[in-house]
């Protein structure tokens, strides 16, 4: 199994005040930036930054190419993964995707992950001016189209229900031929079918548990060995998920220092989809109001939206001890998921504590899986056997 980190470069307000200090989205990229650099000394594989837009407190990471440009210089093996570009023309052309994404390829050393997805919130949509019923056609017809830009010379054009580009050489080309490998987000099963239909792998956002994914993996393999008509000029199949992660010497510590960032996490998610206005909210204030009421159990719903929300909140399988995470990766990796991507800043989570944890993974339980590494790889290639399509994966 390999293992990386997702960023949503999280802002919430300080509970008694109405707005940031003067520095501190300064200091939430720049704590990043260390924070990739040092999981890259540390064998982290991948690293993942959304893009969101407009999406005060939840997520400040408004241009991921930037920061992962200066992560870029500051690594020298993670893989640098858009976690994920906003692929509907109005929010970003496929042109400038293509330019943006090879650029990023060049300057890293062809460390890019290419992760794509739709968008998802009104007001991020309604933004850009996209029709949320059109979001998902968009996303595949500009994908489709960005992935020939950077794999033809020159590009043909091309008139599409969307897209009218005529012919151009779309420059420069990424040093990964023939691109990088794609990715999509998928927070719901149809997603996961979707992306094994197309041959890219998928960016699991549902915390989906070991046991669900197994089957989702087996699932996924049927439809890339059967059904498989490539988005792209190559291949990326694999299947991961994200999960929240706080590793600390006591499962007490673990659970202090990591649920508070958990819960707003969740009741952030939960804000930003249900729309809000614009510069007059406080998240951060509504939810230490709500964590203080007593919380009745209740039983998972059918929605996987909504139990991916109660699911962000919990405790889930890498908040505790060496030995407490040890055991839910093994169960992961029984389910053949190829990468664990670990969610680390969020909430109010101090940058000394994610350090921290960061280190006591890698050191106390990643060497296991590294180790055993190679037996996942020939379990992939079996699942290739039957696939006569070109790979490009960093898996």
């Amino acid at each position: 199994m390999k293992f990386g980190l997702f960023y949503e470069l999280q802002l919430p307000k300080p509970v008694d005040a109405d707005w940031w200090p003067e520095d501190a989205e300064r200091r939430v990229v720049m704590d990043a930036i260390e924070q990739i650099e040092f999981a890259d000394k540390l064998g982290f594989d991948y690293v993942f930054e959304v893009e969101h837009h407009f999406l005060e407190e939840y997520s400040h990471s408004a241009a991921p190419e930037v920061v992962l440009a200066a992560a870029s210089q500051r690594t020298k093996n993670i893989r640098l993964g858009h976690g994920i570009i906003q692929m509907p023309w109005r929010q970003n052309h496929p042109a400038r995707v293509a330019e943006r994404v090879a650029t990023l390829d060049i300057v890293s050393g062809g460390r890019v992950e290419f992760g794509t997805g739709e968008g998802a919130t009104d007001i991020e949509l309604g933004g850009f001016g996209t029709p949320r019923v059109d979001k998902k056609s968009m996303w595949e017809e500009a994908t489709r189209e960005c992935l020939r830009m950077m794999s033809t010379t020159p590009y043909p054009g091309f008139q599409g229900r969307y897209l009218d580009m005529p012919a151009r050489n779309v420059i420069p080309k990424p040093i990964q031929k023939p691109h990088p490998p794609v990715w999509v987000a998928a927070s719901r099963k149809a997603t996961v079918q979707v992306a094994g239909r197309l041959g890219i792998a998928s960016l699991g956002l549902g915390f989906e548990s070991a046991g669900e994914l197994g089957l989702r993996v087996a699932d996924y393999w049927d439809l890339v060995r059967d059904e498989c008509m490539p988005i792209g000029a190559a291949i990326n199949p694999a299947v991961t998920t994200v999960a929240n992660l706080m590793c600390c010497k006591t499962e007490e510590e673990s659970l202090a220092k990591g649920l508070p960032g958990a819960g707003f996490f969740a009741h952030s998610i939960g804000r930003v989809a249900a729309g809000f206005r614009p510069g007059e909210e406080h998240f951060n204030r509504e939810f230490h109001a709500l964590r203080d009421r007593p919380q009745s159990p209740a039983a998972e719903p059918e929605d996987e939206t909504t139990r991916t929300l109660i699911r962000a909140a919990q405790r889930g399988g890498f908040m505790g001890t060496p030995d407490f995470i040890r055991e839910s990766v093994r169960e992961y990796e029984a389910a053949h998921l190829d990468a664990l991507i670990f969610i680390v800043q969020c909430g109010d989570r101090r940058h000394e504590d994610i350090m921290a944890s960061l280190e006591l993974f890698a050191k106390e339980v990643m060497p296991e899986f590294k180790e055993r590494h190679h037996l996942q790889q020939a379990w992939r290639a079996q699942q290739l056997e039957r696939v006569d399509l070109l790979v490009n994966s960093s898996i």
